[in-house]
């Protein structure tokens, strides 16, 4: 297991840039597997979830081409239906929470999909009943093999999906994500009410329309697709993430700093400037880059009945969950009240008893719910030893130990790793002091 070791106390200053989105490289680099031609993605992020997802292709029989860093050529024409029937794809897919994004295209394309339930972040319960019902919408068989512990979608020999008309339980952005890649091979129309909207559904929709697919209320929850026969080749390049940008502008508040984020997208950031702005950060937009200046306090916003301040998750374009964890250590150090409802996942704030251990003032309510009283800086967090539960968890507490006195050590930071790419080397460039062992 490897650790952080952060010297706490420095300031952040000049630029830095978003690596790409973490979740639309899974979603697009699985859609690779609709087609037999070539496609070409470019800002793939080179991370630990991203790698093992390409990884896991090539064990398909996707050849793959590393043009340079961040640009790859996938070409899907000869895959292994041997191996994608084994249990050795089924133990992989189960060990890699992006496997679930293959499961529309293989079902699609070659008539049949395992689909373990999928592995990842400690974070609490991810259902996968929306991908499963979609499929089943369009068609597929579903049955479950105790001695696999996985489910088998399958359609006759010969035959195809069938667009079907379908209001989805929830909106779910990989069970969209994977109904809708499903949907472009199949007979006729297939229409998702309450389909996620975010920027990363949206991107696998451009992506899938210029590889042939016909995709109406691209941005919208309301999709129509009318299936195709084949899809072929295209190339695409993936947003930058937006929980890079929402967590470098947390870095910069906790350390008083001046920081330039380039190259953000701003068009596809939604209300995440806005609620940082709910915690005093006074944020600049500079063409394509956000300036965070430097500020001595940051004062929370009430609501105008002088209630406390809510800062909730909701689905696009409401506020990403993800970025919950990263405004919850920003507010500690800001002045007043806020209340962090995390409503999608129930593990997703446990973390806070380590920044509660630092000297934060939080009061955990309930497994979503937890109230943050802000030091303003007149008193900064301690230093301490601590682990990374998961991706979002641990980003939270690195921006905590670079705003500690003293020195902390965080470990299983392979659970960062999954979602910064040299995360470490990237933030001593612009003055931070984390060292990996």
């Amino acid at each position: 297991m490897s650790s952080f070791v952060i010297e706490g106390g420095h300031k952040l200053s000049g630029t830095i840039k978003p690596q790409g989105a973490k979740n639309e490289a899974l979603e697009v680099i699985s859609a690779v597997l609709l087609t037999d031609a070539e496609v070409t993605i470019s800002n793939v992020p080179e991370i630990l979830d991203v790698k093992n997802l390409i990884a896991l292709l090539k064990e398909m029989g996707v050849k793959i081409t590393r043009h340079e860093k961040g640009k790859y050529t996938f070409k899907a024409d000869e895959i292994d239906v041997t191996y994608i029937d084994s249990d050795e794809f089924i133990r992989r897919c189960a060990t890699l929470r992006g496997s679930v994004m293959v499961a529309g295209p293989l079902l699609a394309r070659f008539g049949q999909v395992w689909f373990p339930k999928p592995g990842g972040d400690k974070i609490g319960r991810r259902r996968v009943d929306t991908h499963i019902v979609g499929m089943m919408n369009l068609g597929a068989k579903l049955d479950y093999d105790k001695t696999r512990r996985a489910y088998h979608l399958s359609i006759p020999d010969g035959a195809r999906l069938t667009g079907k008309y379908m209001l989805l339980d929830e909106a779910s952005v990989t069970g969209t994500a994977n109904i809708l890649m499903a949907a472009s091979l199949a007979k006729g129309q297939t229409v998702i009410y309450n389909a996620a909207c975010e920027p990363y559904v949206q991107q696998l929709c451009r992506l899938l329309v210029r590889m042939g697919a016909i995709i109406d209320g691209i941005g919208s929850n309301l999709l129509r697709i009318t299936g195709v026969k084949r899809l072929s080749g295209a190339s695409h390049t993936i947003l930058p993430d937006m929980i890079e940008v929402g967590s470098f502008i947390g870095m910069a508040a906790m350390n008083r700093s001046s920081l330039t984020i380039k190259d953000v997208s701003w068009d596809n950031l939604g209300i995440i400037p806005e609620c940082f702005r709910r915690l005093g950060v006074n944020l600049e937009q500079r063409g394509d880059d956000i300036f965070v200046p430097e500020q001595e306090s940051y004062i929370i916003d009430s609501f105008l009945d002088g209630s406390i301040m809510t800062i909730a998750d909701a689905p696009w374009p409401g506020l990403t969950p993800d970025l919950l964890s990263v405004m919850l250590v920003v507010a500690t150090q800001c002045r007043g009240s806020v209340l962090i409802h995390q409503k999608m996942f129930e593990s997703r704030l446990f973390f806070v008893d380590r920044l509660i251990d630092m000297g934060a003032q939080i009061i955990l309510c309930d497994p979503h719910r937890a109230v943050v009283i802000g030091h303003d800086h007149k008193f900064s967090l301690r230093s301490g030893r601590m682990l990374s539960p998961d991706i979002r968890a641990g980003i939270a507490l690195l921006i905590a130990a670079m705003s500690a006195k003293g020195t902390s050590v965080i470990g299983n930071i392979e659970q960062i790793d999954r979602g910064y790419e040299d995360i470490d080397v990237r933030l001593n460039a612009i003055g931070a002091r984390i060292t990996r062992e």
